[in-house]
């Protein structure tokens, strides 16, 4: 059984990125993507959603 865990941020730096990555995969989550929300007028990111898995831990 999987896991999923998403993470959602409002700002989008590489360096608020690189903490999320950093800090969920220590804790045993693996990147399985990134999904990034644009509003019309810009192009740059307006927010994130970082997802995350890891095998669920038998009971």
């Amino acid at each position: 059984m999987i896991d999923y865990k998403v993470v959602e941020t409002s700002t989008v730096t590489d360096e608020v990125l690189e903490q999320l990555l950093n800090q969920w995969t220590a804790l045993g989550w693996r990147l399985e993507s990134i999904q990034f929300v644009t509003r019309e007028a810009s192009r740059r990111p307006a927010m994130a959603f970082v997802l995350f898995t890891r095998e669920k831990s038998p009971d």
